[in-house]
């Protein structure tokens, strides 16, 4: 029940998708066909290739010899290819694949063609991405970061991992390692459901746990939420509502449901993020720390498309990371294709055509709007 950082194996997770009806990764599109340009092939749900605006991104790639095309999980592959690399997010199918024979086989055939392919640069590796859908794996490399980290004085929240119902009988006894309030998130981090977490005050509020899951110790920060989107060498700060400072320690307190998307979106109002007009402003995080810890994830987790979440403590002031995302939507970065396309570039050898200052604003930041 209790994190154990050293344990090298995890007992097995559900896998990955196929969105709505799987029509996002079986209707293919071709776009921006140039003879002896590079090749990328993109795996994305509907609701993803919407998000990033991939038909934007792929007449934008048009203009650098970068030719863009969607991939048909429901075909062969190889007749779609060849692939200089693969961008896909197939969080979905990993998911389903533990219990649906058609995503198993989607999977296996993605699989079997990445296998014959080893030139095809994948973005990214199918086993990091697996790793960080259980938030018991992903908590654990949190958990480490304050040794890796120590000079820059980043660290994570105490927590537990709770396998099944059973392990909740000894939670009580468990739990004095944490610090009420205690913030409850489903295991997998992948889908609606782990969007739905709580704020529970008190053992009493124990028995809204569902397992599995994980129970971490709500840090107070002053309602922000630092969001850290990465892209290769190059990663982005968006600054996003949090939910608001607590009374540290047990209190007698029903606890609080809610769906992280409706309280940390740009547009997000409500009554859990209001602040206290009193409630002094935090200092942001140092920008030469958050390099380092983008730095060691990306060592760590050998991914180049993440994000990060992190606070500020409220009394110490230290960084406090609360989550890591797989392929996030980027919302608010409106260089995000200029520095998706230079990464893309770069893997392939080449030197990127795309100079720093370029954005296109249609892009990412427009396009998740729509899909909030």
């Amino acid at each position: 029940m209790e994190k154990e950082p050293g344990r090298d194996s995890l007992p097995p997770l559900s896998l990955p998708v196929c969105v709505s009806g799987h029509s996002s990764l079986f209707a293919p599109h071709t776009h921006c066909l140039m003879s002896g340009s590079s090749k990328v092939g993109f795996c994305l749900s509907d609701k993803k290739r919407r998000r990033i605006n991939l038909q934007a991104f792929a007449d934008f790639c048009a203009g650098h010899g970068v030719e863009v095309v969607e991939i048909d999980l429901t075909q062969p592959m190889g007749p779609q290819g060849p692939f200089d690399v693969i961008v896909h997010k197939l969080s979905d199918v990993i998911v389903e694949a533990e219990h649906d024979s058609q995503s198993q086989q989607l999977l296996a055939n993605f699989q079997s063609f990445v296998s014959d392919n080893p030139s095809t640069v994948l973005l990214d590796p199918l086993p990091a991405m697996t790793r960080l859908l259980d938030r018991f794996a992903s908590y654990r490399i949190m958990s480490e970061l304050h040794n890796s980290l120590r000079d820059w004085r980043v660290c994570s929240p105490s927590y537990l991992e709770i396998q099944s119902a059973d392990d909740l009988s000894s939670v009580q006894q468990a739990v004095t390692t944490l610090s009420f309030p205690l913030i409850c998130k489903t295991r997998v981090a992948h889908g609606s459901l782990s969007h739905e977490m709580c704020l529970i005050f008190s053992g009493g509020g124990l028995a809204d746990v569902r397992a599995p899951c994980v129970l971490q110790s709500f840090v107070n920060h002053g309602a922000v939420l630092h969001k850290v989107f990465v892209v290769g060498e190059k990663h982005f700060c968006v600054e996003r509502p949090s939910l608001k400072n607590f009374p540290p320690g047990p209190c007698d307190r029903s606890t609080i449901f809610f769906n992280s998307h409706h309280v940390s979106k740009p547009e997000s109002n409500s009554a859990l993020t209001a602040l206290d007009e009193q409630t002094p402003l935090l200092p942001p995080p140092s920008s030469e720390a958050v390099a380092a810890l983008v730095k060691e994830l990306r060592l760590q987790l050998g991914m180049a498309l993440f994000g990060v979440d992190i606070i500020i403590n409220t009394h110490t002031h230290t960084l406090t990371v609360i989550d890591i995302n797989i392929f996030p939507g980027y919302e608010g970065v409106p260089q995000f294709f200029s520095a998706l396309l230079s990464h893309i570039q770069s893997v392939l050898g080449k030197q990127p055509a795309v100079s720093p200052d370029e954005k296109l604003t249609s892009g990412a930041s427009s396009a998740a709007a729509e899909d909030q």
